[in-house]
């Protein structure tokens, strides 16, 4: 038999075959290597979005006969019917020995595919590499289990905080490097939020585009939050989008979730921002920081109805990056975003 070793080795080799995968498109980002009773790896497979097939699947393709072979997963085997079969079925019928996987699936359709194995007889082995697992799925994983997206929350600033002259100028703040930063993060999300008074205030069009303007492979679902309707000749028009409707961030969230949506980008101004915020529903800030003094009331983030110093949202930094003349902040709330 194997020994634990070996299958860290396969897991870790799996996890770079699920990097892989696309960021975006609701499912997460999963590899699978098949071991030999030697140890020796005899097929690899991942998963390529949505409606393709899984990776244990993938993988389970590109042998003659899989009887006795160990699967090694980056995420438990799926146990429901999609746009593709249950995976602890493929491997229970092809005759798979052991299953050994690093992350349980918290998704109330999907998971149990471990029970199932082991259940048909199939020895299961669970928890291997499961912190670098996690960390690897991390905004899926949190977005699986509480029902909402992963929320990123992007501003520009000038060196004082201001992100628009007094009388509202604010293009543009940063420099290239910047700006094309933003549009390869734009390409990571599933969505990309902004509220009512930014589509009518900047008609935006909410895309991500290359060095040379050209449309990148994916491109964010835009979705306006609050009640006002957007206007007739808006840009959003041409490209469609999601109306919310609601200021109601609850509902937003949990609604977008349902729509496959597990990464949002919030690129809205000051109001949206602050709403978020206070409500506890960031789970990540990128702040880009021109060398600029701008003065005036046009603050990046408006009144979070925090009455004094002792009440201020502690952050983590966790990465500091220089784009040409400014610079990006990666910061993480100290208290995790609400459940």
């Amino acid at each position: 038999m194997p020994q634990p070793e070996l299958y860290e080795a396969a897991m870790r080799h799996a996890l770079s075959l699920a990097a892989n995968g696309p960021v975006t498109g609701g499912n997460p980002q999963v590899g699978c290597v098949l071991l030999s009773p030697e140890g020796e790896i005899v097929a690899e497979g991942w998963h390529r979005g949505a409606g393709t097939a899984h990776a244990e699947v993938d993988a389970l393709s590109k042998v003659a006969d899989a009887r006795g072979l160990t699967a090694v997963v980056t995420l438990e085997p799926c146990n429901h019917h999609g746009r593709t079969g249950p995976c602890s079925v493929a491997l229970i019928e092809a005759g798979v020995a052991r299953v050994v996987y690093a992350v349980d699936d918290p998704g109330r359709a999907s998971a149990g595919g471990a029970e199932h194995l082991r259940n048909a007889g199939v020895e299961t082995v669970q928890g291997v590499l499961k912190d670098e697992a996690e960390t690897f799925l991390e905004k899926w994983l949190t977005a699986t289990r509480r029902g909402t997206p992963w929320v990123t929350l992007k501003w520009a600033a000038s060196l004082d905080g201001r992100s628009a002259a007094a009388d509202g100028s604010s293009q543009w703040i940063t420099g290239t490097a910047a700006r094309q930063r933003v549009h390869e993060q734009r390409a990571e999300a599933d969505a990309i939020l902004v509220g009512t008074g930014t589509v009518i205030a900047d008609d935006p069009s909410l895309t991500a585009r290359g060095d040379a303007g050209e449309f990148l492979e994916h491109q964010p679902l835009p979705v306006v939050i609050g009640e006002r309707p957007v206007p007739e000749n808006a840009k959003l028009r041409q490209r469609g989008y999601v109306a919310a409707g609601t200021r109601d961030l609850d509902l937003v969230l949990r609604d977008l979730f349902g729509r496959g949506i597990r990464r949002a980008y919030v690129e809205g101004g000051p109001t949206l921002a602050s709403a978020l915020i206070a409500a506890g529903r960031v789970d990540e800030y990128l702040v880009y920081i021109a060398p600029k003094l701008i003065g005036g009331p046009r603050t990046a983030v408006g009144d979070l109805g925090l009455p004094s110093i002792g009440d201020a949202i502690d952050l983590t930094f966790t990465a500091v990056e220089s784009l040409g003349d400014d610079i990006l902040i990666t910061a993480r709330p100290a208290t995790p975003a609400k459940e």
